[in-house]
């Protein structure tokens, strides 16, 4: 699959998962698949993946970065302590999303 811009890559995983825009504007994408309700952070350079697990932590609930699928080793390590999963464009799980933060 070729590399996808912003743009191709949210439609792409809006496609694949059911997503809409946030109207809330704190992620790029929501989706409601029954139980599980989540924010997704759209992350098609390489350079956007640090800023994209940094925002995806400010969200409460759960949160994945999609990425093209190429990307997975660099976005992996940024992953960690964030409880972010990662898509790639087919919606496909490269990495599951922890369980939400309980608020205090």
């Amino acid at each position: 699959m070729a590399r996808l811009n912003h743009d191709a890559l949210s439609e792409a995983i809006s496609t694949a998962v059911g997503a809409t825009p946030d109207p809330s504007g704190e992620a790029d994408l929501v989706f409601d698949k029954g139980s599980i309700k989540g924010s997704i952070i759209v992350a098609s350079e390489t350079g956007d993946l640090k800023a994209a697990f940094k925002r995806a932590k400010k969200i409460n609930g759960y949160r994945w970065v999609a990425i093209n699928r190429e990307d997975l080793f660099g976005a992996n390590p940024l992953s960690l302590g964030s409880k972010a999963g990662i898509l790639d464009a087919a919606g496909k799980v490269l990495k599951n999303a922890d369980t939400p933060r309980r608020k205090v």
